[in-house]
């Protein structure tokens, strides 16, 4: 998009906020939602057996326990640069809006590409093929409009329910609200619970072998002292004691010079088996989320086998564009036509087809020798900050003899 084109947007943004007069709109969801202080326990498959029966109940299913182990495995490290390799390949797609012919709407289009609201409500839509659902509410803050996540742990999409705490059995239905399709929106299917259901037990496991393994480090790394001296001599005691805690920071015992301390004869091993585990646990979310593993073998890995990888990925990054298409024109257009004057109802969101930009960027280079390809072009398609050729006159009219530079 050209420098015209962006002061031009961001004159309209300026515009489109003065006619919606500064306005505020108090929120009818997300503002009654009661914080809650999250304690962090320790979490096995138990855990996430629980938290899947009481989201699976019939009559009344509650979600938060679930959501809250969400949030919980997210914070894996693997897992987390997984789920953001693929959004942000998604999110930074630029899109655009089409009139009912096809036509491309520029104004349109260069006034809502850089809205941080259209940023957080596309993260959210696309969130919603990763938690199971989302639930968005508008609202006007000084005449900006922002996109508002109900939190996920107070939702039951099942039935359609708000619980603004949802350790109580009180609850709002958004679904028969006035609202609702036009303020309130939703997105996901509600019979399912996400692809990070999937990755919970990966991420259980990985932390159970980490921890094994760091205690198999601190025993061969550090091994424990034992001393042995007569613990009914106070004075032997406390000197065999503060010897101890001098000869440094290693785990140690006492006991007495009569007794006998021998350590279990263990399996030997230098950690393959947890190491295998760990791995075995990231392969299974890489091909949760991304479909392959990527970059991960260094053992094996080699070019082709990452180039169809990224093939792949990009097959899952383009089912994403896909579905922000499809919700973008079936729920979110027609809620905003009724609360955001900039959008009618005749237009369409979409992604511009995708070109091969090595191929192209050849026949450039082949166009050039015969015909003027315009700079800002070649700078809008490709990104690089090109200006036409100065022109230099072929016959000067000056003589540069030898005795010129002298």
């Amino acid at each position: 998009m050209s420098r015209r084109k962006i002061n031009a947007a961001r004159k309209n943004i300026v515009l489109a906020a003065a006619k919606t007069g500064g306005q505020t709109t108090a929120p009818k969801l997300s503002g009654t939602i009661s914080p809650k202080s999250i304690s962090r326990t320790r979490q096995d498959i138990l855990s996430w057996n629980m938290a899947l029966n009481q989201a699976r109940t019939a009559e009344n299913p509650k979600f938060y326990a679930l959501q809250l182990l969400y949030n919980e495995i997210v914070n894996d490290a693997l897992l987390s640069s997984q789920l953001e390799n693929r959004r942000l390949k998604s999110l930074s797609t630029p899109f655009i809006f089409n009139d009912l012919k096809g036509t491309l709407i520029e104004d349109l289009t260069a006034l809502l590409q850089n809205q941080t609201w259209i940023a957080d409500l596309n993260r959210h839509i696309v969130n919603s093929r990763f938690y199971g659902h989302s639930l968005i509410e508008f609202t006007y803050v000084n005449g900006m409009l922002k996109t508002n996540l109900i939190p996920r742990t107070n939702v039951d999409p099942v039935n359609g329910r708000v619980y603004p705490d949802y350790a109580d059995d009180k609850f709002v239905e958004y679904r028969k609200m006035a609202e609702y399709g036009s303020w309130i929106i939703e997105f996901g299917d509600s019979t399912n619970l996400g692809l990070l259901n999937t990755c919970v037990p990966h991420v259980l496991m990985k932390r159970f072998a980490q921890s094994c393994w760091s205690e198999l480090c601190e025993i061969y790394g550090i091994p424990p002292r034992v001393m042995k001296t007569n613990t009914h001599d106070t004075n032997m005691l406390r000197r065999g004691e503060k010897m101890m805690k001098d000869m440094g920071a290693a785990s140690w015992f006492i006991i007495d010079s009569s007794e006998d301390f021998q350590f279990a004869q263990g399996v030997s091993t230098n950690g393959d088996v947890y190491k295998n585990l760990i791995g075995l646990c990231n392969n299974e979310m890489s091909l949760t989320v991304s479909g392959v593993v990527i970059g991960q073998d260094t053992v094996n890995g080699n070019r082709s086998k990452e180039q169809a990888s990224q093939s792949m990925l990009q097959d899952l990054v383009d089912s994403d564009l896909t579905l922000l298409e499809q919700y973008w024109n079936s729920t979110v257009i027609p809620s905003l036509v009724q609360i955001y004057t900039e959008i009618k109802g005749d237009v369409v969101y979409g992604y511009p087809k995708a070109e091969d930009l090595d191929k192209l960027w050849k026949m450039v280079k082949e166009a050039w020798t015969q015909y003027d390809v315009p700079a800002e072009w070649v700078t809008d398609t490709f990104g690089i900050p090109v200006e036409p050729k100065k022109q230099v006159p072929a016959n000067t009219g000056l003589n540069f003899g030898a005795d010129f530079f002298v």
